[in-house]
């Protein structure tokens, strides 16, 4: 591997999530992921690397089936010399945020994952680029019978869960972005959810220009994005020789031309895969607003207006990331009682673990299981077995990211081998990315389900103590104005 031979000066800190951090080259299109550990807990070198590659093969053979393989870079390990991970770490180290240094990047293994840096690639190199990284999250509501909460019908869990967020302190607003807007498939509730995204990014979107952050969330930063600069950053790109320069009139303009290049993007036609094969259950099956959306209240205010459900078209990303979410039929409500039933029977039978593909191989054999939509519990650990598996696909595909990276072309110059998108003023080549595709933990199924019941609960002492304090206002007004009598 090349990447230890370039000066360790040349790299730079990229981001992190929670269980690892990443780091890009300056000069060439190549990011390295290290995994991250607590201060007091260790993995061998050969776990290290066994996790690495479940990684590959996860995103190799798995999901490229629902989203096709053009679009899923699944990478390659590499081992590194540990001097050079170790003079890489104490370089990025004063880059961290504060709030992520809570876990160590692993330098012990040498192993990492070598991947292209999405938000520079596809292009000739001296062409201008921009790169827009959305995480869009769950697109349906549950229509699970086993929900016990009523309000899970009505009220997506991306919307409840951004009260107890803002309680906890992990953003200072609420967040008026609900995916089920931009899943519908209707241009105007998708144009309605990525301004609200703008306006509110959050961990849900981040804006590249030539692979360098511009606009999106930082680790506790408290000063609001600015539009205004953003649109400064973008205006060579969507009116390059006009001259519109400045005032709040620009700052629309430019960021309607960004929604709308988003929105054709989302919607257009993507290489077909076996995802279409897929007997999920049709989103019409389920409400397609959510109570608690912005758009839907908006609506909700003039009753001449319906919301309108447009769908999404087949070969589009959006459906494809829709159907993988939808392996999900049960609810985690429903998945854990039968995560339970496995680990009694792996507590019983602990060497069948491996059998059992939970932590892989991740191949054909394991792809084919998840084709299987059963709906009658035969009591059996397989029936158990392949809705857990099925439900930690879907909560990947709940949680992926979609990368659009666009670069501006002339009309005699735009090659037919790449797909075009036209503004009013520009025209991009475009290429659209999926990623964040690890396949969630067995492990985490029991977080899931104490999360999933403190969102609920939570959200719904919120909105009752929000009921109480409109009613008793009501109730006060009611007794300002009451008129008494006198007899005369």
């Amino acid at each position: 591997m090349e990447a230890e031979k370039m000066d360790e000066n040349e790299w730079r800190y990229h981001g992190e999530g929670n269980k690892s951090l990443v780091v890009s080259h300056r000069q060439h299109c190549i990011v390295l992921r290290f995994l991250k550990f607590p201060p007091n807990r260790n993995k061998t070198p050969e776990e290290i690397s066994h996790h690495l590659q479940n990684i590959v093969y996860f995103g190799k053979h798995i999901m490229k089936h629902f989203f096709g393989e053009k679009y899923v870079h699944h990478g390659e390990v590499v081992q590194l010399s540990l001097d050079f991970v170790k003079q890489l770490c104490l370089k990025i180290q004063a880059e961290r945020p504060e709030s992520r240094c809570d876990k160590e990047m692993d330098v012990l293994s040498g192993y990492a994952l070598c991947l292209p840096n999405l938000t520079r690639m596809h292009f000739v190199e001296h062409r201008p680029k921009l790169c827009i990284e959305i995480k869009p999250k769950c697109g349906f509501l549950p229509f699970s019978s086993h929900v016990s909460q009523d309000i899970k019908y009505k009220v997506c869990r991306y919307c409840m869960h951004q009260h107890l967020k803002v309680a906890k302190g992990k953003w200072k607003h609420l967040s008026k972005y609900c995916p089920l807007d931009l899943f519908s498939g209707n241009k105007q509730r998708m144009n309605f959810a990525l301004r609200n995204l703008l306006y509110e990014a959050q961990n849900n979107l981040k804006i590249f220009k030539n692979g360098e952050l511009i606009y999106g969330c930082k680790d506790n930063e408290d000063s609001p994005s600015d539009l205004n600069e953003l649109a400064c950053h973008l205006k060579p790109f969507f009116f390059p020789s006009n001259g519109l320069v400045s005032g709040p009139h620009c700052t629309r303009t430019i960021l309607k031309e960004l929604i709308h290049v988003i929105t054709t993007i989302l919607l257009s036609n993507t290489e077909t895969c076996k995802a279409g094969d897929l007997k999920t259950v049709p989103s019409s099956q389920g409400r397609s607003y959510c109570e608690a959306s912005a758009f839907s209240k908006e609506l909700g205010r003039n009753a001449k207006n319906k919301i309108e459900t447009s769908g999404l078209p087949k070969g589009c990303l959006l459906y494809k990331t829709l159907q993988a979410q939808m392996l999900d039929t049960l609810d985690i409500e429903g998945v854990y009682p039968l995560y339970n039933r496995v680990e009694q029977y792996l507590e019983e039978f602990p060497k069948e673990r491996n059998i059992l593909q939970i932590d892989g191989p991740y191949n054909e054999s394991f792809y084919e299981k998840l084709l299987d939509h059963s709906s009658e519990d035969d009591g059996t650990i397989t029936y158990a077995l392949t809705k857990v598996q099925q439900y930690r696909v879907a909560m990947t595909a709940k949680d992926c990211s979609i990368m659009i990276v666009l670069s501006p072309c002339q009309q005699d110059e735009c090659s037919e081998q790449r797909p075009v998108v036209v503004t009013s003023k520009s025209r991009f080549t475009f290429s659209v990315s999926v990623l964040d595709l690890d396949l969630k933990p067995y492990e985490s199924i029991r977080h899931q389900y104490k999360l999933d019941g403190k969102i609920v609960n939570y959200y719904l002492k919120r909105t009752q103590a929000k009921d109480d304090s409109v009613m008793s206002n009501l109730l006060k007004e009611n007794e300002d104005c009451t008129l008494v009598l006198h007899k005369m």
